[in-house]
């Protein structure tokens, strides 16, 4: 069975995501990097050895949690994004068609039992 392995990033809208990263930069310690948000490094029991953890606020009108009405999204790591989406589908969860390969990685979207829409991450090798 393909399970998520951790979070690869926690994404949440924002009426002014700029003066929201200088609040978490300014009170706590959060290093915001030039694209926007910033990332949290951390020890994985993995061959590839390190991993981070991506945070990053969205402007309040973002489409890219659509068609959720959540003001956040979760983004999991797994290692198989091709399996988890399969495993999803024959389960009867509802999977967006769409696959994203860049040179972060691949993505791929489904939505929770609440509507919520997660995104899954399969690192680059």
């Amino acid at each position: 069975m393909e399970r998520v392995r951790g979070i690869g990033g926690v994404f949440f809208k924002s009426k002014d995501p700029k003066a929201l990263a200088r609040w978490y930069q300014e009170h706590l310690g959060v290093e915001v990097e030039d694209w926007g948000g910033g990332s949290f490094k951390w020890a994985l029991h993995d061959p590839r050895g390190t991993a981070s953890t991506v945070w990053s606020p969205f402007a309040a009108d973002t489409s890219y949690f659509a068609p959720s009405t959540a003001s956040f999204m979760i983004n999991y790591r797994v290692d198989d994004l091709d399996a988890m989406l399969a495993q999803l589908r024959a389960a009867g969860v509802q999977v967006d068609d769409k696959v994203e390969d860049s040179e972060f990685g691949r993505f791929g979207w489904a939505f929770d039992c609440d509507g919520n829409k997660l995104e899954l991450w399969q690192p680059p090798t």
